[in-house]
Parts: C-alpha cells; structure tokens; sequence
C-alpha cells in the first residue's frame, strides 16, 4: 500500500511541476475568439481594429514567451526550479487579470488595445518561463522512485503537452460558453472574461507548488554555484540541441498559425457565416482533435521511444496534410468530413512532434545546463510559432484569398513539405533515448566534465541546503506528532 501511495505521490508531483502549461494552450487559443469578439464590437478597417492590431494581439504573446524561456532557462539552472515554477505562475496570474482589465485613457480603443498588448507580451513572459521551469522539473520528477520505466515518459506526456492541448480546448470553448450566457448585446463581458478566468488555473497551481522541493536530480548535478563551462558543453551538445530546434521551429510554425485561424478556415468552409455560434463551435470541434493525438501517443511514446514516436507521428502528418490539399474541393462541400479530416491532421501533430519534442529537450541534456538547453529549443520553437502567425495569412492570400480553392489548400502543401524535412532533421540528429536517461547522461557529462579537467566535486547543492530541506520536513512530520499526541 504505501508502495502505491509512493507512485501516486510521485506523479502527483509530475502534474505539479508540468500542469501550469494548461496557461500557454490556453492563453493562447482564447485570443483567437477574442479578436473575432472585438472585431464584432469596434469593427475593422480606419478606427477599428486593424489588421496589424489584430496580428499583432495574436502573436505578441509569442514575444513574450521567447524572453521567459530564455531568461528563465538560466535562472531555473542558477537559482532553482521552484523559484522559476513560483514566478511563472505568479506572474501569468497578474497579467491574465490585467489583460481582461485593459482600458485606455477615457475609454479610448487605441489605448486599450495597447495595454492589452502590452500584458499579453508581460503575460507570455510567465507562459514562457513554464517551460524550462515546470517542464524540466516535471522531467527530473519522471525518473524518481515510484515512477515505473515503462511509463517515464508517458507521465511526462500527459503533465505537459496533453495539459497545452487540454488548455487549447478550453481556451476555445470558454468564450462559446459566455456567449451563450450573455448574447450578442455583451460582447465586452465575454471577451474580458474569456481572458480574466486564465487567473484561476494559474492561482491554483501556484498553491499547488508551495510545498514542492527541489527535483533530486537538481540537488545532485546542478552548477547553481559554480561556473558553467559552456565551451564544453557546447562541444558536447551542439548537434542534438540543433535537431531538436529546428524540428521544435517547424512543429510550432505549422501548429500555432492553424491553430489560431482555425475560425478563419472554417468560416470559408462555412461560407462565411457571422454566427459566433457556428464560428466558435466548429473551433471547439477541431481543437477537440489535439486531444486524441496527444493520449493515444502517451501511451506509445514509452514503447516506441520519443525519436521513433516522433518520426512516426510527422510523415502520418504529412500524408494527411498532401490529401487535405488534393482532395479539398471534395472536402469543403461537406462541413463534418473537412472539420474530421483537419482534426486527424492536427491530432497526429500532437501524435508525434507535441508530445515528443518537449520529451527530447527535457531528457537529452544533462541536469546542470537542462534548463537553458530546454529554453533555447523551446525558445526557437516560439519564433516559429511568431513568424508564422505572421506568414500563415499573407500565404493565404498569396495562393489567392481565403475565398479560393488555393488560398485554403496552399499552406497545407507547404506545411505537408516542411513535416517532411522535421522527420529528415530528427532522424539524422536526434538521438534516441532510453529510460533513467537522464541518470546516465548526468554520469557520463560528469566523466567528460573530469577529463577535462573540470571539479565535478563542486556540483550539485551545498549539503546545508539539501540538511534544512530535510530538517524542515523533519520539523513539520514532529509538529504532526506532537499535535496528534496532544489530541489522544
């Protein structure tokens, strides 16, 4: 029993550290209905929201995320893990309030389109820092004791990239929800609560986490107090940090753009209908799609292995991608058989890249730089992710408009193409992983550390760090004690 009790412990303290990614799927989709709601409010064009106002509200939260997964990947290796997972949540907590709070000076539109950009970029900071905090340490939490092998990676899995899809999800049918309550006579409710309610996942997960220690990897192999040799670790490093990227760079340029304009393709397979209901229900029908893809690919990720999962889940990708575009007269003529065929295509991109890429850049370098190498995969990921929320509609409208047959099936020959060339990158560049990975590639960076002349002996905590954590358990397991003594 309490072997058990270990295990669900242990994960438990896997969704703690992974969870708080629920923010950037969210926050990231429910700006998509948040345009549509303030395009229907202010209108468009000359004193209304303009189309760079509208890209921009889209993409400058991906801004944001670059600076926190940069920033935070170095103080999560120098100042700790929890001090990142503390400061992401508080800080996504703030600005998800402020974002739904944004005013201009005597109500004017441009001033608060301006503070909303300016808390979405604050807001993707928090979102940013997540990941070379929450999912690192959900990392070095999956190789704990009470975790079984075959399912290291499976647990890592459904903590972090099924909580992004999860929150994708949510960030879709939120706003349908509030639409329903409050009709088209308050528009300005539902987008300011569609962004307010971010607050309650982020506070939740804040409390979650004040009782949470250091991951023992970290404890163990962690450079917080001495200098890192990152001439070496370069050397070492440099050729599966650049596969992972890359392959991060063209997962999050195809993903995030459809994601996000998801309403913009199904209002042309919709014939442009102006229902909010039509337009944010069929959004919620094809970001239900990422959540298949994500738990069929758990449970496949630890028997395949991250590398073979991934390479697997990209070319089923590219081929529906080069049938969606071949067949798409045939499609659109029927609303189900589009909205299925786009969902398989996203649901394989969770399949595949989503859930293994994270994997990859959590598990391939060693504890002691893990949040800096996770942060720079992840941060060139973001990039991706900007430009092609940038490029997806330009594309559009270079095959020929939203309107044309082209302009629709274009982009996914160009996406099919660039899947290709991510399974291409992977195959060549990654390298594979096994279970306890981590342990051993903390073992053999420490050997290669010696051999050239680095003093291993100063890595990890000082040992009256790693004694007051212990104390101070030791401290709360009497008081317990105690209380329970004085009761009896």
């Amino acid at each position: 029993m309490a072997g058990k009790k270990g295990g669900l412990s242990s994960v438990s303290l896997i969704f703690a550290c992974g969870t708080a990614l629920f923010s950037d799927g969210y926050a990231n989709n429910v700006i998509g209905s948040v345009n549509t709601l303030l395009k229907r409010i202010y209108g468009t064009g000359s004193g209304g929201i303009t189309k760079n106002y509208s890209t921009t509200l889209s993409s400058v939260a991906f801004a944001g995320t670059v600076v926190g997964m940069l920033t935070f990947g170095y103080l999560s290796d120098k100042v700790g893990r929890k001090f990142g997972m503390m400061s992401a949540t508080g800080i996504v907590a703030v600005f998800s309030g402020l974002s739904a709070a944004s005013s201009g000076a005597n109500h004017s539109l441009s001033g608060m389109l301006a503070m909303l950009i300016a808390c979405r970029f604050l807001l993707g900071i928090g979102v940013g820092a997540e990941y070379p905090c929450g999912s690192v340490s959900a990392s070095e939490q999956s190789e704990e004791e009470g975790i079984a092998k075959n399912s290291q990676h499976q647990w890592l899995v459904l903590a972090t990239n099924t909580m992004i899809d999860v929150g994708f999800v949510i960030g879709a049918f939120v706003p349908l929800v509030l639409y329903w309550i409050f009709g088209d006579n308050h528009l300005r409710a539902v987008w300011r609560l569609s962004l307010g309610l971010g607050v309650i996942p982020a506070a939740a997960v804040f409390i979650w986490r004040l009782r949470m220690e250091e991951p023992t990897r970290y404890k163990r192999d962690s450079m917080k107090h001495v200098r890192i040799p990152y001439g070496l670790v370069i050397k070492r490093y440099w050729r599966g940090l650049l596969g992972i990227s890359l392959a991060w760079f063209i997962y999050d340029f195809i993903t995030y753009p459809f994601g996000l304009y998801s309403s913009t393709i199904t209002d042309a397979v919709t014939g442009g209908s102006s229902s909010l209901v039509i337009v944010f229900g069929w959004s919620v029908v094809i970001n239900l799609f990422y959540i298949p893809g994500t738990v069929v690919g758990a449970f496949f990720v630890d028997l395949m292995g991250p590398k073979v999962t991934m390479i697997t889940g990209l070319l089923a990708q590219a081929i529906i991608g080069f049938i969606m575009s071949g067949l798409y007269t045939q499609l659109s003529q029927h609303i189900g058989a589009f909205a299925v065929v786009y969902g398989i295509f996203l649901s394989f991109g969770e399949f595949g890249p989503g859930n293994c890429i994270g994997v990859l850049a959590a598990k391939s370098g060693p504890t002691a730089v893990r949040g800096q190498y996770y942060g720079f995969a992840a941060a060139v990921g973001k990039i991706g992710a900007f430009i092609g929320t940038w490029v997806f509609p330009v594309m559009i409208t270079d095959f020929g408009g939203s309107g044309s047959a082209k302009g629709n099936t274009g982009p996914f020959w160009v996406a099919s193409g660039l899947v290709i060339l991510s399974a291409i990158v992977v195959y060549f560049l990654v390298t594979p992983l096994d279970h306890d990975g981590m342990k051993e590639e903390d073992a053999k960076f420490r050997e290669y550390l010696e051999a050239h002349g680095f003093d291993v002996s100063l890595m990890g905590l000082p040992e009256t760090e790693t004694v007051s954590q212990a104390e101070g358990k030791e401290t709360d397991s009497a008081v317990k004690d105690t209380d329970s003594a004085t009761k009896v």
